[in-house]
């Protein structure tokens, strides 16, 4: 309207608040000292079964990659019928053996009665020395033919031996618990002694063969804890087991042995970051949405009065929703919690109720 009274000269609205923001101090807390490495999981150690009999074809097959087995779990079994044979006939060698040795004690026990009394009579006159001599030699001949028998008694029952060896190796059985990591057995195959024809993960154990640098190999330890990412997803919690004792010449790299618990998603042969726990050491932390990254570089907002001044940090590790300063905030600053992502140098800001305030307009670090 005409008549409505006009606005003082030189009056300006006042400026208006960007946002209204939370608060917060920066924390000490202890913060996990990690040191992170890369690698690949692999078998803890690994067995091969082969065929230990030559030129036997396989009857059948018992088992398959990825099967869990138990030591002494038959895996597969050869065709026996030759092997039989062969037993049987050893057997029967070992008996003819056998009763030629008893035929040469009996020889013996008769020749070494005649050689007996024969000298017994000796002295009488009763029998020339000539006969006394054949006595005796008749006993020694008999003593070397039943060491004949008894030696080829002896070669008979090796043969015997070996055969029922032979026998039991027609099965392959698992030399301990574990897991079928690949398998080259196929029913109907005639396979040469020494031929793998299974791979066994031995107790279904896997490890992290992390590679560390020289410099980085002091600092670990056994029974230092672990923590693993396979490629698959997850993490796993595993053990330092062993650090290799060489460094490669060329890479210049160690490798760190990590035991992983048994049903853990890794597979052999994925790759996997990990990182290892060091210990703990004192941090100056604050939460990460505190920390704004922009142009490739880490920044806070602290407070300064009713206005906010962006400061330039360095950041250290993180742990849980909380991010360690390095350099370029003051312990007892106040930065911008809450909102610090839409803020700009020197916006005028208002701070939720009950949230710190800064102590002066001095607070903070160096822009």
């Amino acid at each position: 309207p005409a008549n409505a009274p006009a606005a003082p000269k030189g009056a300006a609205a006042a400026p208006r608040p960007a946002l209204v923001v939370t608060t917060v101090r920066p924390a000490k807390a202890e913060v996990a000292d990690l040191l992170s490495a890369n690698g690949s999981i692999a078998a803890w150690q690994e067995a091969s079964n082969g065929a230990e009999v030559n030129g036997l074809r396989i009857a059948e097959v018992r088992v398959d990659v990825g099967d869990a087995v138990k030591r002494g779990q038959p895996l597969a079994t050869f065709a026996s019928d030759t092997v039989r044979a062969d037993l049987a006939a050893a057997q029967a060698t070992l008996a003819e053996a056998n009763a030629l040795v008893g035929e040469a004690r009996a020889a013996l026990a008769e020749a070494q009665g005649n050689a007996d009394r024969a000298r017994a009579v000796e002295s009488s006159g009763a029998l020339s020395a000539q006969q006394i001599a054949q006595y005796l030699t008749a006993a020694q001949t008999a003593q070397a033919r039943l060491q004949s028998a008894q030696a080829r008694a002896q070669s008979a029952q090796a043969q015997v031996q070996s055969q029922q060896l032979r026998l039991r190796m027609t099965q392959v059985l698992a030399p301990d618990d574990g897991v079928i990591s690949a398998r080259s057995a196929t029913v109907g195959a005639v396979v040469p002694a020494g031929q793998e024809l299974f791979r066994l993960v031995r107790g279904n154990r896997l490890e992290w063969r992390a590679e560390v640098t020289a410099t980085e190999l002091a600092k670990l330890k056994p029974k230092q804890a672990v923590r693993v990412l396979p490629a698959s997803g997850g993490e796993i919690r595993g053990t330092v087991r062993t650090v290799a004792p060489v460094v490669d010449a060329q890479s210049r790299n160690a490798l760190v042995y990590v035991d992983l618990p048994a049903g853990s998603p890794a597979k052999a042969g994925m790759f996997a970051r990990g990182e290892f726990e060091l210990g703990t050491t004192p941090a100056l932390v604050v939460p990460q949405q505190s920390v704004v990254v922009r142009d490739g570089f880490a920044y806070v907002f602290a407070m300064q009065g009713d206005r906010v001044a962006q400061r330039k940090v360095q950041v250290g590790r993180r742990t849980g929703d909380r991010i360690e300063i390095l350099d370029g905030l003051a312990p007892d600053a106040t930065i911008v919690s809450a909102g610090a992502g839409f803020l700009n140098d020197g916006d005028l800001v208002q701070v939720a109720p009950g949230a710190p305030r800064a102590a002066s307009a001095a607070t903070g670090g160096s822009k």
